[in-house]
């Protein structure tokens, strides 16, 4: 058996596809491929009480303590037509337990299955229809809960209580609009904590808290445009101020194709940041799979008897310096080398940076086989863990030829027929182009596999719940109580003269209603407070420890008390970092801390000629700017709060 470069192979299938980094890529390149992503942004709602029962919406539990474990298995049922839905299949073969850990404060016999639904949180479903009517959307007459299924064990149901609220929405982008299909209000999933091997382990803390979803069109043809219209819809919850926010409070399931390819689900974004990268690299990521499967055509035009061949190795056979695989040893695991014929440069080609073919096969065992990563090695890595002549004499014992690739992978013997399945399975999805499924995303834009994509039919009617009729005088009082739309409020930025760079901070914050507030009853210019939220406050957040008790009414209390006082807004500057530190401070002792004091304009501009005649004697740039910015510095702690600045630099240059 002759190995191949894998690097050289590698970067010669990058080539071949035409891969281009994120940050050189134009609109040809992406029209090229055929990209395509729509969206699903998950957001929970600011509410007391959790949907479908009482239990505090919002309590988490951050320790490790809990008061009761619950342990499940998945099994798979047939249904009404007779048929098993992958996902559960797939689950099945995992073998998994299911625990979820309960704190009694957080979870109660609804959460576990144990007890029907209470009425739907009536609290959520105003705030979620609001929303919906901020969208645009057509609004339903009757509110009617469904059971969408779970199979990852996230639900201890198996399925999640959820309902349509609106359809047929557009969102507005800087260069188009953007199609919504509908909104829907439904109950979370548990937070993962763990999942090793055949455990997988949830808290329930997060369990039935509402959320609501808003699912897009696939309109957007290029990375930047998810990202624009995620930032939107994320801008928009927030502009009600009846959303949470924090880690995981918003999350993307974004959903990716190439031309000729098919709907991945890229799930639980949790950063917008990351969307331009992932969804690149995912389109990519198909467009290559496609190549593979062309080439794969070429060489079994009919691969219907296509299939691997597995030989057991001795643990004694060989050794190596590659640490996971000697601690398999140690652990007594099998070790299984396995033949796939004609994949010669296969495992080797391209599918992310950083990643190829073989890494598809590798995730598909963590998560199906629960074979913990790493769990195998083969004859086309880049950097090999064992000798070409291991290989050479490995391949002589399975009776491979010049044109077959090799594996080798380990783990326990009762994990052997369903590792041998993925893998099997994996190879002949590649004859026929990209597997349905579900990726999860990194921080570096690449993904792995996650589960099987769920079934179409994956729906139906709750018969537990029953529905809700919405009146118009309802959905009216509603409507007139919407807050500004975000178009709108961008608009209104652009016309105070703040720059767009700064909008994205103010827009995620929802602050563009303070800085409105304070030119209208504090007569505080829109473009000061906007920098001081959205420079200063972004600065301080990122160099000053802060405290959970600060919130952002607290600059606006200062900007009311600075107003009252007489004494000029921009000394705000100076007050928020110990603002943003000791936020239940009294304002006065702040301003003590600073050594403010009271003066007239008079007493801040009298040394104005002695500065002067300073500067010269100092034998600076002799230049009438260079001097007014130097006097300037000498008075600044003088004049914050007493005059303008930008009057005493007048009075500076006139001087």
């Amino acid at each position: 058996m002759k190995l191949i470069n894998a690097k050289e192979n590698y970067d010669k299938t990058r080539e071949i596809i035409g891969y281009v980094p994120r940050k050189k890529a134009t609109q040809a390149d992406y029209d090229r491929i055929g990209f395509m992503s729509g969206l699903e942004v998950h957001q929970q709602l600011l509410t007391k009480k959790k949907l479908f029962c009482h239990c505090p919406a919002g309590k988490f539990n951050h320790s490790d303590d809990y008061d009761a474990e619950i342990v499940r298995h998945m099994r798979p049922t047939l249904s009404e037509l007779g048929e098993y839905d992958g996902t559960a299949l797939m689950e099945f073969k995992t073998r998994k337990e299911i625990v979820y850990r309960i704190k009694n404060e957080t979870a109660c016999t609804y959460e576990v299955d144990d007890t029907p639904p209470f009425k739907i949180d009536r609290e959520a479903l105003g705030i979620a229809l609001e929303i919906t009517l901020l969208n645009k959307m057509n609004v339903v007459g009757e509110v009617h809960i469904t059971r969408k299924q779970y199979l990852d064990g996230s639900i201890p149901t198996g399925f999640q209580r959820t309902a349509i609220l609106g359809v047929e929405g557009e969102i507005p982008l800087k260069n188009k609009k953007v199609r919504l299909i509908q909104l829907s209000i439904e109950e979370d999933s548990c937070r993962e904590i763990s999942d090793i091997g055949h455990v997988r382990i949830y808290k329930t803390d997060r369990l039935g808290m509402p959320l609501i979803e808003t699912v897009t069109y696939p309109d957007m043809v290029n990375p930047d445009e998810v990202k624009e219209a995620a930032n939107y819809i994320r801008f928009l919850n927030r502009s009600t101020g009846k959303v949470r926010t924090g880690i995981g409070a918003g999350r993307e399931d974004v959903n990716v194709s190439c031309k000729g390819g098919t709907r991945i689900e890229i799930k639980g974004v949790a950063h917008n940041s990351w969307i331009p990268e992932l969804t690149h690299n995912e389109c990519y990521r198909q467009w290559s799979l496609l190549h593979l499967r062309d080439e794969l055509l070429k060489r079994f035009p009919d691969f219907s008897g296509w299939k691997i061949e597995t030989l057991d190795i001795n643990q004694g056979q060989f050794t190596t310096d590659y640490e996971p695989l000697e601690k398999g040893k140690g652990q007594d695991h099998m070790i299984v080398l396995v033949k796939l014929p004609g994949f010669k440069g296969i495992l080797s080609h391209f599918t992310q940076p950083g990643k190829c073919f073989a890494n598809e096969i590798e995730e598909r065992l963590k998560v199906i086989a629960c074979l913990e990563l790493p769990n195998m090695i083969h004859s086309e890595m880049p950097e090999p863990v064992i000798k070409n002549e291991v290989w050479e004499k490995l391949a002589t014992q399975i009776s491979a030829g010049d044109d077959d690739a090799l594996m080798i992978f380990w783990g326990p013997e009762n994990d052997r027929k369903t590792a041998l399945e993925v893998i099997q399975e994996r190879c002949l999805m590649a004859f026929t182009g990209i597997p349905f499924e579900t990726r999860k995303s990194f921080v570096d834009g690449t993904t792995i596999f996650e589960r099987v994509l769920p079934g179409a039919d994956r729906m139906y009617p709750d018969t537990d719940s029953a529905p809700i009729p919405l009146e118009n005088d309802y959905i009216e009082n509603l409507r007139n109580s919407l807050p500004v739309e975000v178009i709108d409020r961008y608009k209104q930025l652009l016309g105070w003269g703040v720059s767009e760079y700064l909008h994205h901070y103010l827009f995620r914050n929802n602050l563009v209603p303070m800085i409105e507030k304070a030119e209208k009853e504090l007569s505080v210019p829109p473009a000061f407070t906007a920098r001081l939220l959205s420079q200063r406050l972004k600065w301080i957040q990122g160099h000053y420890p802060a405290s959970p008790e600060f919130t952002f009414e607290k600059v606006y209390n200062v900007l009311a008390f600075l107003k009252q006082q007489g004494i000029h807004y921009e000394l705000a500057w100076q007050m928020l970092p110990e603002l943003y530190m000791h936020p239940n401070m009294d304002i006065d002792s702040i301003l003590t801390i600073l050594r403010y004091k009271k003066r007239s304009k008079e007493e801040i501009t009298a040394p104005i000629g002695f500065l002067k005649d300073k500067y010269k004697e100092i034998g600076r740039i002799k230049d009438k700017e260079n001097e007014a910015n130097w006097v300037m510095g000498q008075l600044r702690t003088q004049a914050e709060g007493n005059i303008p600045l930008s009057e005493l630099k007048k009075i500076i240059l006139s001087a």
